[in-house]
């Protein structure tokens, strides 16, 4: 099949999470344009408005449904997905793209920190993506693709916090695939390094003035790390999570699909 046409993702309805981020923001681009219909949700209400605006020269607002929500509270959740499927219908295809980061130490982190982390990269994905799943093993059908990290595969100096919600959303992730194919229901991760994004951008700015360097020095040192001596761009983690819905990767189950520049090799 043509990965990339306009009818890969024709009939499929693909419900967005962190569509106001860089990678949630590139994926509902690529696979509106797939054919697909999209539903698109994030906390930033002007984003999401200019989001739609720029969904709408892609496709047709038909296609298009747009909530503000915060899924980390469970009666927005379960309003988001009744509306959505109000909206647009069965929702086939689930990219979990919402998260935070952080670089605190252990000694800098507090309780606090660690449960806003969980919550926001692991359990409010795990509770939005359990209430879409039934529907979806009602039509034994669909494909969920959670946006994980390469810090979900190794730790890094002053990431205790965030790669331990990373770590979660890929044991998650393998787990629950073993359950989910059997009712042909593909689940898998795409694991990411640094995307340049507003997150990462700001996590450049927060280590350049930690450490009196200028953002270009850091963010030349980050890339100085990389085989590639590049940093990914989102539309290349938006490709691959279109790629992963699509049913040229009908065989990719439970896997955690590195995007590291060639800095994460196994």
């Amino acid at each position: 099949m043509a990965i990339f046409s306009k009818d890969a993702l024709e009939g499929r309805h693909v419900l967005i999470t962190g569509a106001t981020g860089g990678i949630g923001r590139e994926t509902a681009k690529i696979v509106a344009q797939m054919g697909a219909k999209v539903t698109i949700t994030g906390r930033n209400a002007d984003k999401l408005a200019e989001l739609r605006q720029e969904l709408e020269g892609l496709t047709d607002a038909s296609k298009l449904f747009v909530q503000q929500a915060d899924i980390t509270e469970e009666a927005e959740r379960t309003q988001l997905v009744s509306n959505a499927r109000d909206a647009l219908g069965f929702i086939s295809d689930l990219v979990n793209a919402a998260g935070i980061a952080g670089n605190k130490t252990v000694n800098q982190l507090e309780e606090a920190d660690i449960q806003a982390m969980l919550t926001v990269n692991y359990l409010s994905a795990f509770s939005l993506t359990k209430e879409i799943y039934q529907k979806m093993q009602e039509k034994q059908q669909g494909n969920i693709v959670n946006v994980a990290s390469l810090s979900g595969l190794r730790g890094t100096y002053g990431n205790s916090a965030y790669a331990s919600s990373k770590f979660a959303m890929i044991g998650w992730t393998q787990s629950m695939a073993l359950e989910a194919i059997a009712y042909n229901i593909r689940v898998n991760a795409v694991c990411p390094g640094f995307v340049d994004t507003e997150m990462v951008q700001g996590l450049f700015e927060a280590k350049a003035e930690n450490t009196n360097q200028s953002y270009e020095q850091v963010r030349k040192t980050a890339e100085d790390s990389l085989p590639s001596q590049k940093i990914t761009a989102p539309d290349e983690v938006g490709n691959t999570i279109a790629y992963l819905l699509t049913d040229a990767a009908r065989n990719i189950v439970g896997e955690s699909v590195k995007i590291s520049g060639g800095a994460v090799m196994r």
